[in-house]
């Protein structure tokens, strides 16, 4: 029976295609399902050979603390740089997408405790 490997529903195709070729270099027998058009599958690699299924989640667990190592210097370095994205340069490079943002945060907040304000006289 199948195993379900990997998720790739929120993963970035950079991400997919270097698992892909992850698992296809180490000769693992793997097939993909796609979601469909009303999103009611499952986005995802599948091992077919239940034999491979230690080696493979081995190999996929290496691959991401690799992955999650490389993004932490990354940031560390945009931080270094000063290039990392911080609440201060986005209000200074995009004001009116962050005060709509904030009145809408508002908005729904006031709607949604308005019932409750009411109750409180």
């Amino acid at each position: 029976m199948a195993h379900l490997l990997f998720r790739l529903r929120h993963v970035t195709d950079e991400e997919a295609m270097e698992v892909r070729q992850l698992l296809d270099e180490h000769g693992f027998d793997v097939y993909e399902t796609q979601a469909g058009f009303f999103r009611l599958g499952v986005d995802a690699i599948w091992l077919r050979n239940p034999a491979q299924r230690d080696d493979a989640e081995a190999l996929l667990a290496q691959y991401q603390v690799e992955r999650q190592a490389s993004a932490r210097k990354a940031h560390q370095e945009a931080v270094a740089r000063n290039e990392a994205p911080t609440w201060r340069k986005r209000l200074r490079e995009q004001p009116i997408q962050i005060a709509l943002v904030m009145v809408a945060v508002i908005l729904i907040a006031l709607l949604t405790l308005l019932p409750f304000i009411g109750l409180a006289r």
